[in-house]
């Protein structure tokens, strides 16, 4: 732990350099409010940090700037808690007073919300859909043997399937086979292995042989990877100098399987927040990730993310993480019950 002095300091140097980038000298240190000591004690003190490991100076004659052990010592110790201002509050709850429909559309506005309140790229899971069960399926005939299945899922998603079938299959044996789907799938996880009884018409029991393997319900299946929304990814571009470290920082963003596994990765360690190399992916090394888990029914489903600079504010994302969450698993909440 660093005395009160010190901590008073770091705090200093830490916000002084969120708002202006730029390396931070003892003489702005000593003249902001609160601080009653000299230059001089604050160059003294701010070398002993930089010893210590919580600054460094980029170079010489240069102030110093935080490192990632300054900023958790910053987000752990000194950083009140946040909430979020009064604009920034109405609208989260305008949003979440109109959020219904589709799953994906929901997740996806969700995920452009959050970028608008932090004015930082926005992650947001999908709940994996084996947690999802069938509440209903339809087959419809587009004509010369093709058939669009749309299957509505317990979370609000829907599935949509295109196949082929005989084009002597009728509208009345679709109309037959997507209900004996329904009365077998209704209640059914997605991902379980069903056996569908036969109807006694061999056409029917094809069509729905046909469309249970494009559900992709039967033994050994594999389910697509799970859904990332991501919202407000250009905005990373104005928090860094260096077009190569923005384009790192736009690829990752693009590849699903290693934003799941940076929120999860998180979350296991029981964090909420996530900086510079603690997060382990080399690329984002300059970035830090504030992330909290969201809940239907009280089951752990999804999970809501920032990514932005280390140089964040650290209390207004906090803030606007946790209550996008929170709202957001009241919302899906509220559209399963309703369903």
């Amino acid at each position: 732990m660093l005395d009160a002095r010190k901590a008073a300091i770091l705090r200093a140097v830490v916000e002084e350099y969120i708002e202006t980038a730029q390396p931070v000298g003892s003489a702005t240190v000593a003249r902001l409010p609160g601080l009653a000591v000299s230059s001089a004690t604050v160059r003294n003190e701010m070398g002993l940090l930089e010893r210590e490991g919580y600054l460094v100076q980029p170079h010489t004659s240069a102030g110093r700037v935080p490192t990632d052990k300054g900023y958790r010592f910053f987000v752990d110790c000194l950083t009140p808690p946040g909430a979020l201002g009064a604009a920034q509050s109405q609208q989260v709850r305008d949003f979440f007073a109109r959020a219904h429909g589709e799953l994906e559309q929901v997740l996806h506005d969700t995920s452009r919300l959050l970028a608008n309140v932090t004015d930082y790229a926005a992650v947001v899971t999908a709940p994996a859909h084996e947690v999802a069960t069938i509440l209903s399926v339809q087959l419809l005939g587009r004509g010369g043997g093709a058939v669009l299945m749309v299957a509505v899922l317990s979370d609000a998603s829907v599935e949509r399937r295109f196949f082929d079938v005989p084009a002597t299959v009728t509208d009345g044996q679709l109309v037959t086979a997507g209900s004996h789907l329904s009365r077998v799938l209704v209640g059914a996880p997605m991902g379980l292995d069903v056996a569908i009884p036969a109807t006694g018409d061999p056409t029917v029991d094809d069509v729905c042989r046909i469309a249970l393997a494009h559900l992709q319900l039967g033994h050994g299946s594999e389910r697509e990877p799970e859904s990332v929304f991501v919202g407000g990814a250009a905005r990373m571009a104005a928090a860094f100098d260096a077009i190569g470290t923005i384009r790192q920082v736009l690829t990752i963003l693009e590849q699903q399987f290693v934003l799941v596994g940076l929120l999860q990765d998180v979350l296991s360690r029981g964090l909420s927040v996530a900086i510079g190399t603690e997060h382990g992916v080399v690329p984002l090394a300059g970035c830090s990730v504030v992330v909290a888990p969201y809940r239907v029914e009280g089951e752990l489903v999804g999970s809501v993310g920032v990514l932005g600079p280390t140089r964040m504010h650290y209390d207004q994302a906090l803030a606007a993480v946790a209550v996008v969450s929170q709202r957001l698993g009241r919302a899906l909440t509220e559209g399963r019950s309703a369903g």
